[in-house]
Order: structure tokens, then C-alpha cells, then sequence
């Protein structure tokens, strides 16, 4: 039996719950619940798959890969944290998860929209201020409905039309930026263009993923096209956003506020000025980690490696 060795599973386990079964059924598993790269090398030695999320994986890292390594499987959608090429030249396939969690960041981002539309996270941080006024005077934040308001969504993907879905069920009309345009079958769903989208959407969010072209795609020029009161979602890659243009876009009120459960660096730095804005919402890029998403993110990765021990390898990136 082939042997999987996962690198770093209290990332995906961290709550003890998910069951490993659809892998072992399959091939033995070993698994750490953390790997430095001295740790990865040695705990790769007479391994044939490694599981990670996430982990850092470098030209200079993979080369000291073992011959026993014939895949790497990313528990995830992105993959950028590994050098393909480097891979390539070892001959070790490697494969992604897509698909695996589109309802819960779906979900995410709905809930940050949710709650910029009534300000809930300002209400609490002014609690936690002893702050009473919205009690005992009247309410001092913004506070509105989202059906009729123009949401805009840059990337229609998967993830992107399940928010679409969710945001028509609202009452909200959707604008949308994609390389192809389509005929999306709503008329509440239009195709525009990214210029014409930030000008008139009340929301926008990211759906996109993170390529040489789009990062950055979000910066102070495109920031200052916004109108004052619109808000900023984030829950696809942070490097889509310039974050120091958004911090300055913020702190000087050129839009209203911002949601992102990604960040250009992650972790986010304790000393982030974004934790200081009482109009941002932040997360620790939680999207993709509900129980039932991470469940599946298995099931579906039992689904590569049983592809690619019969010869017919899926979701292959390298």
C-alpha cells in the first residue's frame, strides 16, 4: 500500500473533528500537526504522497524532495505557495482541491455585506467602549437594506455565482467583471466593465484568483473610483488588494469600509493599522474552514490520490 504523510494538519483539523477515513482507506497516513522545512524533508523519507496547506514549497525545498515523492497534494484551491516548476523537474505531480468550500466563502462574504448594511461589528466595538449612545440616544451608524442595492463582483466564478445567487435572493442587483463575458440568465445580472462597476456598485467583492495580472488589481487609482459610501470584500487572496492604498482609502473616509478575510501578508501583522479601523471587519482567512467544507476538502482529495494511483491524475496544476 502507498504511504500519504500529511505536513501540517492542525490547519485542517484543528477542532479534532474531520474524519480521515476516504485517505486511509486508500494508502497508509501518517500526519504532523505542524512541519518546519528541516521537519518536511526528514518526514518525507519513504513517502509516495504528501498532503499540505499551504506549506511553503521553494525550489531550494522540493529539490531535496526524496524519489519516493510522486505528488503533492495542496488541500486547497490556491496553490501558488508551491514552485511548479520545481516540481516538474523532480517529475512529482501536483494537484489541487477546487470547488471544495464555494458555499461557505460564498456565505462569508454575504455575511460581511449583512453586516455593513447594519453596522453590527461597529455597534459591538462601541459596546466594548462602554459606548451606550445608540441605546440610550439614538442610533449613531449607518444602518440600511441591501435589496436595491447594486453589488459588484469582480471574477464569475464558481464562488462568484453562489454569491450572485444569494445576493438576487436579497433583492440586490449584481454587476460583474469577468475575462468573458456571458449572458448570465437574470436580468438583475449584468456584465460591465471594472471601471463602470466600481463607480456604481454599493458592495464590491473579490472572486478572483490571484495571478501576475491580478494583483493588485485593487489600488488607489481604482480605490478613488468608489463611490464614499461603498464597502470592500475580500475573501478570495489578499494580494489582489495594494493594502497600504487600501488603509489610506479608509482612514481619509474615500469609501465607507471594507471586509477581508484574506490580507496581502498572512498572518496579518499584530502592529496592522487595519486592526485600528472601527470600519473594518477582519478574519483569519476562516472561508474555507467550515466543518463541512473541510470535510469534503478530504473526500475530495481521496478523490486525486485514488485518480492518480490508477494512472489518470486530476485537478493537476504542475
Amino acid at each position: 500500500m502507498k504511504k500519504t504523510v500529511i505536513l501540517n494538519l492542525a490547519k485542517l483539523n484543528y477542532d479534532h473533528q474531520i474524519d480521515l477515513s476516504p485517505i486511509s482507506a486508500l494508502t497508509t497516513v501518517t500526519a504532523y500537526d505542524s512541519s518546519s522545512p528541516e521537519e518536511i524533508i526528514e518526514r518525507l523519507q519513504g513517502q509516495d504522497i504528501a498532503i499540505t496547506k499551504e506549506l511553503p514549497m521553494g525550489k531550494d525545498l522540493i529539490a531535496q524532495f526524496p524519489p519516493s515523492i510522486r505528488l503533492i497534494c495542496e488541500a486547497g484551491t490556491g496553490f501558488n505557495n508551491i514552485d511548479l516548476d520545481a516540481a516538474r523537474e523532480k517529475g512529482i505531480t501536483v494537484c489541487n482541491v477546487p470547488g471544495y468550500s464555494t458555499e461557505g466563502v460564498a456565505h462569508l462574504a454575504i455575511t460581511f455585506i449583512l453586516n455593513h448594511s447594519s453596522s453590527l461589528s461597529r455597534q459591538q466595538i462601541m459596546l466594548s467602549r462602554k459606548n451606550f449612545v445608540n441605546f440610550t440616544e439614538h442610533l449613531t451608524v449607518p444602518h440600511f437594506e441591501v435589496n436595491g442595492k447594486t453589488l459588484g463582483v469582480i471574477g464569475g466564478g464558481a464562488i462568484g455565482r453562489e454569491v450572485m445567487k444569494v445576493a438576487v435572493a436579497l433583492g440586490m442587483d449584481i454587476l460583474v467583471y469577468d475575462p468573458i463575458p456571458r449572458d448570465w440568465g437574470n436580468p438583475r445580472i449584468q456584465s460591465a466593465s471594472l471601471e463602470d462597476l466600481l463607480r456604481q456598485s454599493d458592495f464590491v467583492t473579490l472572486h478572483c484568483p490571484l495571478l501576475p495580472e491580478t494583483r493588485h488589481l485593487i489600488n488607489k487609482e481604482r480605490l478613488s473610483l468608489m463611490k464614499p459610501t461603498a464597502y470592500l470584500v475580500n475573501t478570495s487572496r489578499g494580494p489582489l488588494v495594494k493594502e497600504a492604498d487600501l488603509i489610506e482609502a479608509l482612514q481619509q473616509g474615500k469609501i465607507a469600509g471594507a471586509a477581508l478575510d484574506v490580507h496581502e501578508v498572512e498572518p496579518l501583522s499584530p502592529d496592522s493599522p487595519l486592526f485600528t479601523l472601527d470600519n473594518v471587519v477582519l478574519t483569519p482567512h476562516i472561508g474555507w474552514q467550515r466543518l463541512e467544507s473541510r470535510q469534503r476538502l478530504f473526500k475530495l482529495m481521496a478523490g486525486n490520490i485514488e485518480a492518480f494511483l490508477k494512472g489518470s491524475p486530476i485537478n493537476v496544476v504542475s
